[in-house]
């Protein structure tokens, strides 16, 4: 099949991406307004960005023209959020977070999750993840239907059982959970290693 994009409605582009761009990792974002109401939502279109500095990216769409998500609404007031990682143990947890509740409603309540104070950060953690990156708003760029969110990296906490010498982390423990299509996700299956290959006038 072929595909003039121009030709299609946003929603079967959205359909094709989502369903070819696979495996993705999950971003579970808790975020607080200025009030200090809590928020904690789920986004996949989230990777990492850069290392030096430690920057990663998370697109939000928009709810409509005129109406953000509370996840962006929140960190482009207080220019904080935390990034928990989503595992086999969370993952149900992480989807009564996806729902559609109205600004102000606290989804750690909603999904029986405890906050937990971060170190650098006002934002609390997800005490339920093993992994947390705390983050503070770097730049955001604009489309018509959505926000990217760069966040640098400024504290991560990891759970003493997923980790391994030389700052490596143990995936047999830490069981990840990606997002698919759809209401599809998935867990590592096979996990092989290739070495690079290392170029030489001979080769």
């Amino acid at each position: 099949m072929e595909y003039d994009l121009s030709q299609l409605q946003t929603s079967d582009i959205y359909k094709l991406m989502t369903g070819s761009i696979i495996p993705r990792p999950i971003a579970w974002v808790s975020s607080q307004s200025e009030k200090g109401d809590l928020n904690l939502a789920p986004f996949s279109y989230f990777n990492a960005v850069s290392a030096n500095p430690p920057i990663l990216m998370i697109s939000i769409g928009h709810k409509n023209a005129t109406n953000l998500k509370d996840t962006l609404r929140n960190i482009l007031e207080t220019r904080e959020f935390v990034v928990n990682f989503v595992t086999r143990d969370n993952v149900e947890a992480m989807n009564a977070t996806a729902i559609n509740a109205p600004y102000g409603v606290d989804e750690f309540k909603l999904a029986g999750l405890t906050p937990v104070a971060s170190q650098n950060v006002k934002v609390p953690r997800v005490k339920e993840s093993p992994i947390h990156f705390e983050c503070k708003l770097s730049d955001t760029h604009e489309f018509p239907e959505n926000t990217v969110v760069f966040g640098e990296i400024i504290h991560i906490q990891m759970d003493d059982d997923i980790c391994l010498d030389n700052y490596k982390i143990d995936v047999d423990r830490y069981k990840p959970i990606a997002r698919l299509a759809g209401t599809l996700y998935a867990e590592l299956d096979e996990v092989f290693s290739l070495e690079r290959p290392v170029y030489t006038k001979e080769s």
